[in-house]
């Protein structure tokens, strides 16, 4: 399905009935990374998964895609779809969209779990790598790509999953460069919304992995735990629904 926003198509889909789940996508991902999560979580409830600007099927509305802007997308989806409130489950960047969206719109948001992702920003290394990627893709885009989405595995996984690699590497590929550049800016000026989180006072959970080559595991944990977080913390890298798929989705189970 289509939803038009300031005459930007945003594609999103909607599974099952009851309570509203809505699932937020990565950085050089899109909505079918939630496909394996889908059958679980649609059974009692009403899952809406959305693509991200310059994601997926999404087009590309800005030169800077910030977090706010998402989440007022993902605001207009769900206004669109009547939803008053929802719980919302953010992978990496899908989790700096949803804080953001927590701040601007908090009585919509009944339960927040975050998916290897932070409410910290980036730090000044963490930006200044952030332009020189930029520079990349202007040079080339596609090596851009593959040395991005290897480098979020952890190192044992990428022999182990090497096809599901190869899968999401042809999907970004198919993204509007303008869109990747978008995202890459907005995830470098994110402001750091701790106080968000932690002033959340409903259900909050963190899930993070212990091989993460992008988030400091110590760190991580450290933070949810000031904010007041539930924390999970499982084997694997940064792309959790793929090198341990079943952990998240018995946590998911537990905490419904």
């Amino acid at each position: 399905m289509l939803y038009h926003f300031h005459n930007t198509p945003i594609h999103y889909e909607t599974f099952g009935n009851g309570q509203a789940i809505v699932l937020i996508h990565g950085f050089l991902e899109s909505a079918t990374m939630w496909k394996p999560l889908i059958p679980q979580l649609s059974k009692n409830n009403f899952v809406i998964t959305i693509d991200l600007p310059g994601h997926g099927n999404s087009g590309v509305i800005a030169e800077t895609h910030s977090m706010e802007l998402m989440a007022e997308v993902v605001d207009a989806v769900l206004q669109k779809l009547h939803i008053s409130s929802a719980t919302f489950i953010g992978h990496s960047m899908g989790g700096y969209v949803t804080l953001a969206y927590t701040e601007l719109f908090s009585e919509k948001v009944d339960k927040i779990i975050l998916l290897n992702s932070t409410p910290a920003a980036d730090s000044e290394e963490r930006k200044k790598n952030r332009n020189r990627a930029l520079k990349v893709i202007d040079q080339n885009a596609k090596a851009y790509i593959s040395m991005a989405i290897g480098n979020l595995f952890a190192e044992k996984s990428r022999e182990n999953f090497t096809s599901e690699i190869e899968t999401l590497k042809t999907e970004a590929y198919s993204f509007p460069v303008e869109g990747i550049k978008a995202a890459i800016k907005g995830m470098r000026d994110r402001k750091n919304r701790t106080a968000v989180l932690k002033n959340f006072k409903k259900d909050k959970h963190v899930i993070l992995a212990k091989e993460d080559p992008i988030l400091s595991i110590l760190e991580a944990e450290k933070l949810a735990a000031q904010c007041g977080c539930k924390i999970k913390i499982i084997e694997g890298g940064h792309m959790s629904l793929i090198e341990n798929r079943d952990s998240v989705a018995d946590y998911l189970h537990i905490i419904g």
